[in-house]
């Protein structure tokens, strides 16, 4: 190989046809080396000089050489370094093997870019259609219940893509997938903090490969209809100019659609402004909706009309989606059986995670064989669903919340790569009836544009029908209860504008029953149920014999949607008269 003069920018390694650029900055009072290793190997065979050639910025070119057959670092001041723009991270191939970089165990690979994306591009799936799914790609299918082949891995994830077709999610949002260290005094297993950025972990794939693993990923994931979003924490000490470098390089190398960021950290109007990111999703996590919701849910006094604000709130904007659970905090199952946090084993004495979560037990702190327990918390999970998916906003799940998987308490599983933090699959067979619940209230949700406006419903008759777009009640209709002591609220959705059926939610987040007094519908027309917290959603709605009112047990919701009285009491005639058939044939 030869060493010729190399250019300074972009940053990190860039190979071309007939040269290999190297480009870092490093103060102008320290020494730098380039250190190349043949691949595979502990031992530099080979180390260059570095001088200043602009400012800080350090280059060198090498030709005849084969990317291939090296990988490298840095020496600076005698200290060995990975390079801050590295793409690929030779070394930590395996999950949980410590390697020291000191002794030259971790190493910079040469990356090519000569995948083959067989026409793949980013969905642009609008933010008023997606159905979110949050998961951290080793807990999702490491547990043995997964079934999957490649546990752990982007290859695990590939491998469940059927099943979150068929749920109706269109899009995941991934806990960091870059290189970190997970060995450490207490063990990373989120991934949060600093880490080689550019780098898919290699870890995570199953051939060790995790630049290949992220992008068979990410391309399964779209050939399905689902979007890939990444969470991006980068840590405060990052340079400004190296995140805007790695958002671009994530959408342009791996078509990522989406990056969830803390705006504490990265210049979000510098993010918003870059002209490479403008069809990007750029998100941040917001505790609004998943604050008023817990409190509402377990049946606080004065949510009303931060409820309603909640329910109507347009995500698009503000760069947000809605959620009750994340990893931070309980999943949907714990929030319904904890009074507070369980993190004794994560051994800082209970003194880490949030102390505030808003979750009730239901009558009994963890696991219970208690009947009317059980039933409530059952109850209460979905209420939680309806909350989620019947807002106007970006509706985003925590990955098993749909089958009740647990964490027994703990609210902060960032050390726990064990079975606590993973998802356990073997509550899709025992919690049957949740999973077909949460499919179902998807499906819904997706067959009634009402629900899903592309933008934020106004509460005024834009369509001269003598009906607002939406308008909430309370136990009188067209009265928002203004008592801080309601826990009731009923919410109409005219589907005029949409040319869609209307509908009518009732959601009583009170311990004792309450009758609701039902908006007039046009002649011919009858409010019918379509679901509830007690049967979930139903094969065949119900026409309600007293259109006037509705009796709403405690701690409850119920659907109703507005159809023409005939025409569905007509649908039923022929279900029954085909049923029937059948059954004769």
């Amino acid at each position: 190989m030869r060493e010729v003069q190399g250019y300074p920018l972009p940053l990190g390694v860039q190979i071309s046809k007939d040269r290999v650029n190297f480009s870092i900055a490093v103060p102008a009072d320290k020494d730098c080396q380039l250190l190349l290793y043949r691949t595979g190997r502990k031992k530099p065979c080979r180390q260059f000089d570095m001088k200043p050639m602009i400012g800080e910025v350090r280059c060198i070119a090498l030709e005849d050489i084969q990317p291939g057959d090296y990988e490298y670092n840095y020496l600076i001041n005698k200290e060995v370094v990975t390079d801050p723009y590295v793409k690929a991270i030779a070394g930590k191939e395996r999950w949980g093997v410590k390697k020291e970089l000191s002794e030259h165990e971790i190493r910079g690979r040469l990356q090519m870019s000569d995948y083959d994306w067989e026409g793949d591009h980013t969905l642009q799936i609008p933010y008023h259609q997606v159905i979110a799914y949050s998961l951290h790609i080793r807990g999702f299918t490491r547990h043995p219940s997964s079934k999957v082949k490649a546990k752990g891995t982007f290859q695990g994830v590939i491998e469940k893509l059927e099943y979150l077709k068929d749920l109706g999610i269109n899009q995941i949002h991934c806990m960091p997938v870059y290189e970190f260290e997970e060995c450490q005094i207490y063990r990373n297993y989120w991934g949060y903090g600093a880490g080689s950025y550019f780098a898919p972990k290699s870890a995570y794939s199953a051939d060790g490969d995790g630049a290949r693993g992220l992008k068979d990923m990410v391309k399964a994931c779209h050939r399905s209809g689902i979007e890939v979003v990444l969470e991006m924490p980068f840590c405060t000490a990052a340079d400004k100019m190296m995140m805007l470098e790695c958002l671009r390089y994530y959408v342009m190398e791996y078509h990522i659609d989406g990056f969830i960021l803390n705006p504490f950290v990265v210049s979000m109007e510098s993010v918003h402004a870059d002209p490479f990111l403008k069809n990007t999703k750029i998100m941040e996590h917001e505790l609004g909706f998943q604050t008023v919701m817990r409190r509402f849910l377990k049946g606080d006094e004065g949510m009303i009309h931060d409820v309603i604000y909640w329910l109507k709130h347009h995500s698009k904007e503000q760069g947000i989606f809605n959620y009750i659970t994340d990893q931070n905090g309980f999943t949907l199952n714990d929030l319904v059986s904890y009074d507070a946090k369980h993190n004794e084993e994560n051994g800082e004495h209970n003194q880490d995670g949030p102390d505030y979560n808003y979750s009730w037990n239901c009558g009994a702190e963890g696991p219970s064989r208690k009947k009317a327990v059980m039933e409530l918390r059952n109850h209460q999970i979905f209420n939680a669903f309806f909350l989620l998916f019947l807002a106007q906003g970006t509706p985003c799940m925590l990955a098993g919340d749909e089958f009740g998987n647990s964490q027994k308490g703990n609210n902060n599983v960032y050390c726990q790569d064990n079975p606590i933090g993973w998802t356990d699959w073997r509550g899709l067979e025992k919690k049957k009836e949740l999973h077909d619940f949460v499919k179902e209230l998807i499906a819904f949700r997706k067959s009634h544009p009402i629900l899903t406006p592309e933008r934020e419903l106004q509460g005024i008759d834009l369509s001269c029908c003598g009906v607002p777009d939406v308008s909430y009640h309370g136990e009188e209709a067209w009265q928002i209860p203004g008592e801080v002591s309601s826990r009731q609220l009923g919410v109409y959705y005219s589907g005029a504008q949409t040319k869609s059926e209307d509908c009518y939610v009732a959601y009583n987040m009170h311990w004792l029953e309450h009758v609701f007094a039902l908006p007039a519908l046009p002649k011919g027309y009858g409010w019918y149920v379509k679901a509830t917290t007690e049967r979930g959603m139903l094969d065949v709605p119900v026409l309600l014999k007293d259109q006037r009112k509705l009796e709403l047990k405690e701690r409850s919701v119920t659907v109703l949607t507005a159809e023409r009285i005939v025409e569905v009491e007509t649908k039923k005639n022929e279900n029954i008269t085909t049923l029937t058939d059948d059954q004769s044939s």
